[in-house]
């Protein structure tokens, strides 16, 4: 079983046995991804997070295979029907499409018009007709007449019926179907009559076809979620000839003509009626699995960007969540996200009270000693930027615009009454504005991802799989990062790997009963923290003032005493040497090597003592739409503009130029040269300049070329 499974995953994922098999071991002993990549390199042979999840998939899909193997061969066994020959063919497939096409004809089914036919009496016909050493067909019918088959023209249709299943169930006839599902199959969309008008987002498709083999994820979601809706019909097929032409090759091998005529009229109805839907079925999961895993792997990309993105820090943050009717709702919050102070104010229409407002801004900007401003990117954001924008400020005070996507799903949410149970939705919008721009990530964790306005078909796709696949993003995002023992809140921390939401929630709770941690060691006393969850998470933790300095940096306790040994080759202390670059420069790795520890680990620890805690995401830089633009009629065609990424497809990225509505760059448009993936060439939230192409008012389309510009 073992050898089977380590043989699987190297035939699944082309990586090395030994990395392989020591993947497999560290992850069912409960290592998790994040640790596994960053702590065990020696083990893993250095690989990423992305090859150890491929070993994780390849090692799930084993075992989904071995549990239907076992299903399968009990369900025959029970039936009578397993033979010695029948267990070694199901033992040795390690593939579920031909596994289930071994377990056909054994499956329990409905009655069949075949479970008909054998029970009165026609199976023995059937086994003739298939022999094909018959002269007179009729003559051999004949003898099968009774009180219910009462002509020879019923009992070979009973016959045919027989025979039509036999053909249905016989794996190489269903193997030759599938290979030319596989390289000709064609897939067809067409309007469901009289849904013209309420279809007309799916107009592309009314009638539409192409290669099954070419079609990208993102139309095939498209033409599923209309044939979903009730729009459309989508139907994938192969050429019928060609398909009954290899299934009479395998079954007709008589010259004698009315036999043949039988068995030709037994071929086409096992096609028609159950060989070609049943394989119709199975391209369309098999499709929709594909592109339910590439929409996943696109969302999950632009997640980790967005998770990833450039934090502003620890400054006094004033945050404006825009409106015009009901007024901008401001926000003020200390270096630690701790709200101080909040107010509305009314600069834009109907009230048009600016210069009040204007008043207002000042004294708190002054009062609260206010470093920036986070304008939220909704309705009357652009209008809100170019009121403050007019502004002077006693200090310098920098001016972002912050996508707010998902911010009124937060204050909305139990998660922000929790945190701020005494104030409106209009207060936490805002505050939530202002803690995206001082760090994305411990804000946007709060938030179900696919509310943030990112992804590809995200309601279309499998959501199990989708929640997993998001899940696994946040998770190492978190722990790329790192974070503050003493400041995390309980939704960043139950991200961190080994915790939890419980255990993250016991350390909050730790925190506010005994003040501060001071050293990692405390996270032991932490009710349900066993060793193994500790070994998992301590190396992702941070405590920025504890005793010791390593406490503050991604190396892992159970090297402490590693380092301090290391400090000691060159006559320092550990203190002494955290930082001191010309002394860590001096030391010698090999001499620190044994069976455990090897080059990466050392190296690694090389590199975290120069720069501990280190951010690995980049410096936050500011951005400006173009002034004269503030609304689609704004917009000419030829026009050249600065805009933000904010989601990127596989057909395109649609980027933000400030009037509400994101234009779309599609593929052909993203560079002058092809591009295959636009995640080559784009990223989120990066600024770039777009040429107007086409504008669609009514429909709120923009189209947008980064060619040439």
């Amino acid at each position: 079983m073992i050898k089977n499974h380590i043989k699987y995953c190297i035939s699944s994922t082309k990586l090395p046995e030994l990395s392989i098999k020591n993947t497999i071991e560290l992850l069912e002993s409960g290592a998790t991804l994040p640790f596994i990549a960053r702590y065990r390199k020696e083990l893993t042979g250095n690989l990423d997070e992305v090859q150890i999840e491929e070993i994780q998939q390849a090692s799930l899909k084993f075992k989904e295979i071995e549990k239907r193997k076992e299903t399968i061969l009990k369900a025959i066994g029970e039936q009578g029907k397993l033979t010695d020959e029948l267990e070694r063919k199901i033992v040795a497939c390690d593939d579920l499409v031909p596994l289930e096409d071994i377990y056909l004809p054994f499956k329990q089914k409905r009655t069949t018009k075949g479970d008909k036919a054998k029970a009165l009496g026609l199976e023995p016909l059937a086994r003739m007709m298939m022999a094909q050493n018959l002269t007179d067909l009729e003559s051999t019918a004949e003898r099968f007449l009774n009180n219910e088959v009462d002509s020879i023209e019923d009992a070979l249709k009973g016959a045919k019926d027989i025979i039509a299943e036999w053909i249905n169930e016989n794996e190489y006839i269903r193997r030759n179907i599938r290979w030319l599902f596989e390289r000709k199959a064609i897939i067809s969309s067409t309007l469901v009559k009289g849904k013209e008008a309420e279809g007309e987002k799916f107009k592309d498709y009314f009638d539409w076809s192409e290669p099954l083999k070419r079609i990208p994820s993102h139309r095939f979601l498209a033409i599923s979620r209309g044939e979903n809706e009730g729009f459309l019909r989508c139907k994938i097929s192969i050429d019928q000839e060609e398909a009954l032409e290899k299934i009479e090759q395998a079954i007709v091998k008589t010259n004698y003509s009315d036999l043949r005529t039988q068995l030709q009229e037994a071929s086409k109805d096992a096609y028609k009626r159950l060989i070609s839907s049943s394989i119709e079925t199975e391209f369309k999961n098999t499709y929709k699995a594909k592109a339910d895993e590439e929409a996943i792997k696109v969302f999950a990309e632009n997640l980790r960007q967005l998770l990833l993105a450039p934090p502003l820090g620890q400054k006094n943050i004033m945050a404006i969540d825009p409106g015009f009717r009901t007024g901008c709702k401001i926000v003020c919050l200390n270096s630690l996200g701790d709200l101080m102070f909040n107010e509305t104010i009314y600069p834009h229409p109907p009230q048009n009270q600016d210069t009040m407002a204007a008043k207002k801004i000042n004294t708190i900007v002054s009062r609260y000693k206010v470093q920036a401003i986070a304008i939220g990117n909704g309705t009357a954001g652009r209008e809100t930027e170019r009121f403050i924008q007019k502004m002077r400020f006693n200090d310098p005070v920098e001016v972002y615009v912050v996508n707010e996507s998902g911010a009124s799903i937060y204050s909305a949410s139990k998660v922000a009454r929790d945190e701020f149970p005494e104030y409106d939705v209009t207060v936490r919008g805002a505050i939530s504005i202002g803690r995206r721009l001082m760090d994305p990530l411990a804000e946007l964790v709060k938030i179900d991802a696919k509310s943030i306005g990112i992804g590809q078909y995200q309601h279309d796709v499998d959501q199990k799989n989708l929640n997993e696949g998001l899940d696994r993003v946040v998770e190492s995002c978190v722990n790329k990062v790192g974070v503050d023992l003493n400041s995390a809140s309980q939704h960043l921390l139950q991200y961190i790997s080994g915790l939890g939401p419980q255990l993250a929630q016991r350390i909050v709770d730790y925190r506010s009963e005994n003040g501060k941690f001071t050293s990692r060691k405390e996270l032991q006393k932490i009710k349900g923290m066993g060793a193994k969850s500790y070994e998992q998470a301590a190396g992702f933790l941070r405590i920025s003032d504890g005793k010791n300095p390593l406490d503050n940096s991604s190396v892992h306790p159970e090297r402490y005493e590693l380092v301090k040994k290391m400090a000691k080759s060159v006559g320092l202390s550990v203190a002494e040497i955290v930082r001191n670059e010309s002394a860590i420069e001096q030391l010698k790795l090999a001499d620190f090597i044994d069976n455990e520890i090897g080059l990466p680990t050392l190296s690694d620890l090389k590199t975290e003592l120069k720069k501990p805690a280190r951010d690995p995401r980049k410096a936050i830089k500011r951005f400006e739409f173009d002034q004269t633009v503030s609304k689609i009629t704004d917009l000419r065609v030829g026009m050249i503009l600065p805009g933000l990424v904010t989601n990127i497809t596989n057909f395109g990225a649609f980027v933000d130029i400030g009037v509400k509505q994101d234009g779309l760059v599609h593929i052909s448009h993203l560079a002058n040269q092809f591009v295959a993936n636009p995640n080559e060439v784009v990223t989120l939230q990066q600024a770039v300049r777009v040429k107007v192409i086409e504008v669609d008012e009514a429909r709120k389309r923009i189209q947008l070329s980064m060619k040439e510009v």
